[in-house]
């Protein structure tokens, strides 16, 4: 009987490992998951504007309310960062065949450490760039600047460098362009719009969301 337990909690600890490896190694695996499960529901619309990215979109749940003569796809997954939309290419681009993609990424990645520059940021961009060309040649592209937020004015800096190197690599694209919210949010003085803003200081209340639409609206097909 002893030996029986001995068993069971060593294989119960195998599971916990294998659970623990999976987590690791698929990040934001539930989200992607509940995508599946969506789609396998209700097959997703074709012709839309797919916005992949961060919370800023998650958070975005009303989107089609703002752009009410568009057909929206909301792939954005809260916590994300570049190399995860190019991880999860498959999930959340390539099976929509979109007629626009639309991006809002790259802030999750300044908090990566020290070792995270403008430039790390640049090229992970200009891989999701060209991962998307692979399979899209003429589907427009656009990346939206990364806003500023009170939360995370330590990264300003670095964020507006990213925001310069990528407003250049996306204007030098075919069907690509790069949509500035970051001046949009900011007063007359320079600083950060804070009314617009949660009590998390981080994510958007529905007045920064009006200004994105302001903002986004004109670059939408």
């Amino acid at each position: 009987m002893k030996s029986m337990k001995l068993l069971s909690k060593f294989f119960f600890f195998l599971f916990l490992l294998t659970m623990c490896g999976t987590a690791i190694s698929q990040p934001f695996i539930k989200e992607i998951k509940a995508f599946r499960r969506t789609d396998s529901i209700a097959i997703p619309p074709k012709n839309a504007i797919l916005l992949i990215g961060s919370s800023s979109f998650t958070n975005w749940k009303d989107v089609a309310d703002y752009f009410p003569n568009h057909t929206i796809i909301n792939r954005g997954f809260g916590g994300s960062s570049l190399p995860h939309m190019i991880l999860y290419a498959n999930d959340v681009i390539f099976k929509y065949n979109p007629k626009q993609i639309i991006i809002y990424c790259g802030e999750n990645d300044l908090t990566g450490g020290p070792s995270i520059t403008a430039d790390t940021i640049l090229e992970r961009l200009i891989k999701l760039h060209h991962l998307i060309r692979s399979r899209y040649k003429k589907v427009p592209i656009a990346y939206i600047s990364m806003k500023p937020s009170p939360s995370r004015e330590k990264y300003l800096e670095t964020m507006q460098k990213a925001n310069a190197l990528i407003k250049t690599f996306m204007e030098h694209q075919k069907k690509s362009s790069y949509i500035d919210v970051y001046h949009s949010m900011l007063d007359a003085n320079g600083n950060i719009l804070t009314h617009i803003f949660l009590s998390d200081k981080l994510h958007m209340n529905a007045e920064g969301y009006k200004i994105w639409q302001g903002v986004i609206e004109p670059y939408l097909r």
